[in-house]
């Protein structure tokens, strides 16, 4: 009778468990954390003030010496 338990256990019970407990790990690392969330949002916003210095670089470079992008 425990080899029939320990046979049912091992062909039901246990690949149900494991399918289901690697679904759940899943779903749960689908989205961003708050951390994640925080960092893309302080890349993006560096990323937005960098972009505005390299525009207001190339405004300065063009009135000061226009011939600046011929060189490179």
């Amino acid at each position: 009778m425990g080899e029939v338990i320990a046979i049912v256990f091992l062909t039901v019970c246990a690949p149900l468990w494991i399918i289901f407990h690697y679904t759940t790990k899943i779903r749960m690392s689908k989205g961003l954390t708050a951390e994640d969330e925080k960092m893309l949002t302080e890349v993006w916003e560096s990323t937005k003030r960098m972009e505005d210095r390299i525009q207001t670089l190339e405004r300065i470079l063009d009135i000061e010496a226009p011939t600046w992008r011929q060189q490179s």
